[in-house]
């Protein structure tokens, strides 16, 4: 374990964002808590006490990011091999392939694939995969990690995978048949592999100003030994704090089996369904492009996507969490699936009763097909809404992957951030890394600039969601924020302008003014550059650096 500082530290000469002081440009920090905010003149009593005083220099501090949901080891497996996130064609995506085979043995894992945005508008057929790889074993996760591609050499390393459901012999597999073929090729990883990819993700994290992950691991998508193994390493670096989510069902052990990895919740990716690229997210009408989905055989083609898990499932892991005093959660994205949530924490509130319930905060992750009706449920239920604005900037607009598979009306109405803040509905933003980048600016972007105007919220907040809703989220209030009292845990910026968003600036337009009273944020119109992180801190112990000025 990484020894605690106790040293007392002034930053001077910046702009603080702090509720405290809307003005502030200085902040002292006292081991790992912040001990006072305010003016330039007032930070003069306290240099001559401090073992360091720190010349921001302009900069803007912030508190850290916080993302609510991501899986460290497939992240850190993208970021340090086989990534095809950018690629613009098939035959770039196989080139990419070929050339990772002939510089890497054993297993290889990928991941980034979406045929949607390839002029083929396919996925690689079994063979051209094979030629690519080389003859070896190849696991190739879509975008959404709800298919994947094998080659030939790992689907005959996966025992039984011909009767697994989701199973096809040359298409995309799904379901069963893709956790199986992830399985097989994941557990060939090994320990400094899994080590190596795990602190990529961690330092890259750092380097963003985020301070917290929240990992959903489970049986499905990772293992138990990948996920003690991560948190054991979050623990003994100078990284950000990972906080772990266990999806599996209190009938299969879940809840039992949560206490003991160390998760703080049984939930996180519990999946209820799939996701729209993949067209496994649940709905209640059929997929718009349905008829296009590659498949040869009609009993293949998932006309209203899959339902894993029932109400009757969803309202006994609830109950069980519940009288267990931890937080429940699920994967649900398609409105059937929501559905399907809801149904089961009310039967789990008439069991226990509401306030029960409301008290642990149950999650939902990612909740994108909502209306008035499940967001009002969502507000009743006490739910939070564990979400990603990047799916939205990777696949929303009029020619985007939403569009194509459930047509305008619908698409038009995924991701309604607005809604969900005005009914009251906690928001925590995440990426669900590798399916969408670690950034958490780009992701504060994303709702403000979302591609459905009404679904637009202020900039100040998603930044909110993106900080101190994730610790909201995980039941402590007191984070997230700069005031005196609060963990020491932020990031210093290099930045342009701040200003005052709006979520419409026709109506509110941009403000510099300072009798509004309200600390400004980078100006994050589209195009504009992003923030740059100077400095990380995480109660009090840095974690990541970079020169203040240059």
């Amino acid at each position: 374990m990484t020894e605690r500082t106790s040293r007392t530290v002034l930053l001077r000469g910046g702009t603080v964002y702090s509720p405290a002081d809307p003005f502030a440009t200085a902040m002292l920090i006292e081991g790992e808590q912040i001990a006072w905010v305010g003016s330039e003149g007032a930070a003069d009593a306290y240099a001559s006490v401090a073992d360091e005083v720190v010349d921001l220099a302009g900069a803007l501090v912030t508190p850290a990011f916080v993302d609510a949901h991501v899986h460290a080891t497939s992240a850190g497996l993208a970021l340090t091999g086989l990534d095809l996130t950018d690629c613009a064609s098939l035959p770039e995506a196989l080139a990419r392939i070929a050339a990772h085979a002939r510089d890497t043995e054993g297993v290889l894992i990928g991941h980034g694939w979406d045929e949607t945005r390839w002029p083929e508008g396919r996925p690689p057929t079994l063979t051209e995969l094979d030629q690519a790889a080389g003859g070896a074993p190849l696991y190739l996760s879509r975008t959404d990690v709800h298919s994947a591609l094998a080659t030939s050499a790992l689907r005959a390393r996966t025992p039984g995978l011909a009767e697994l459901p989701g199973h096809h012999p040359s298409a995309p597999l799904r379901g069963a048949a893709h956790h199986a073929v992830r399985h097989a090729a994941l557990d060939q990883l090994t320990d400094d592999q899994r080590r190596q990819a795990q602190l990529a993700t961690l330092r890259r994290a750092a380097s963003l100003g985020i301070a917290a992950l929240h990992e959903c691991a489970g049986p499905e998508i990772s293992s138990e030994r990948d996920l003690t193994a991560l948190l054991a390493l979050a623990a003994e670096q100078q990284g950000p704090e990972v906080y772990g989510y266990w999806g599996e069902l209190s009938e299969h052990g879940g809840v039992e089996r949560a206490r003991r990895l160390g998760a703080v919740g049984a939930g996180g990716d519990l999946f209820v369904d799939g996701a729209f690229g993949s067209r496994t997210a649940c709905l209640h009408a059929p997929y718009a492009d349905a008829a296009d989905s590659g498949s040869t055989a009609e009993s293949d083609v998932p006309h209203t996507g899959t339902a894993y898990l029932t109400a009757d499932q969803v309202a006994d892991h609830v109950t069980a969490c519940t009288e267990a005093s931890l937080q429940a959660g699920f994967h649900a994205i398609g409105d059937a699936a929501i559905d399907a949530v809801l149904t089961g924490v009310r039967a789990a509130a008439d069991r226990l009763g509401p306030d029960r319930v409301k008290a642990l905060r149950h999650r939902v992750e990612h909740a994108e097909a909502l209306d008035d009706k499940t967001i009002a449920a969502f507000a009743e239920l006490g739910l939070t809404a564990s979400v990603q604005p990047a799916f939205d900037a990777a696949w929303g607009g009029a020619a985007g992957m939403y569009v194509q598979r459930l047509g305008v009306e619908r698409a038009g109405a995924l991701n309604p951030f607005a809604a969900l803040l005005r009914a009251g509905v906690p928001l925590a933003f995440g990426s669900d890394a590798p399916v969408t980048a670690l950034d958490p600016w780009g992701t504060v972007r994303a709702a403000a600039f979302h591609q459905t105007p009404q679904h637009r919220i202020s900039v100040r907040a998603a930044f909110a969601a993106h900080t101190r809703g994730g610790w909201r989220a995980l039941g402590r209030d007191q984070e997230g924020v700069l005031v005196p009292g609060a963990p020491a845990t932020y990031a210093l910026w290099r930045t342009g302008e701040l200003v005052v968003q709006a979520p419409d600036q026709r109506v509110a337009g941009w403000s510099t003014d300072p009798r509004s009273g309200i600390p400004g944020l980078p100006d994050l119109t589209p195009g504009t550059e992003l923030p740059t992180c100077l400095r990380t801190v995480v109660r009090g112990r840095t974690v990541y650096q970079r020169a203040l000025s240059g």
